[in-house]
């Protein structure tokens, strides 16, 4: 499992995504929330501004998974 630190209070799905390098733009999460590819804390995601906040973990099937870690 990969970390990921974030210095705020909360990143938004899409955000986070983009900043890993995982998607080139936020739109381009919209298609993997439809195909139920990204799941936050164990539950399918379906908003792609959803906030992620400190000790959730987001998994995306075939690609990886990210424990977000604060400070």
């Amino acid at each position: 499992m990969n970390t990921i630190h974030i210095h705020t209070a909360y990143i938004q799905l899409d955000q986070l995504l983009k900043w890993e390098g995982i998607v080139s733009t936020g739109g381009s999460v919209k298609p993997m929330l439809a195909e139920g590819l990204i799941s936050i804390n164990g539950e399918l995601a379906s908003e792609r501004r959803r906030k992620i906040f400190p000790g959730d973990i987001v998994q995306i099937k075939g690609v990886g998974q990210w424990k977000v870690m604060g400070g």
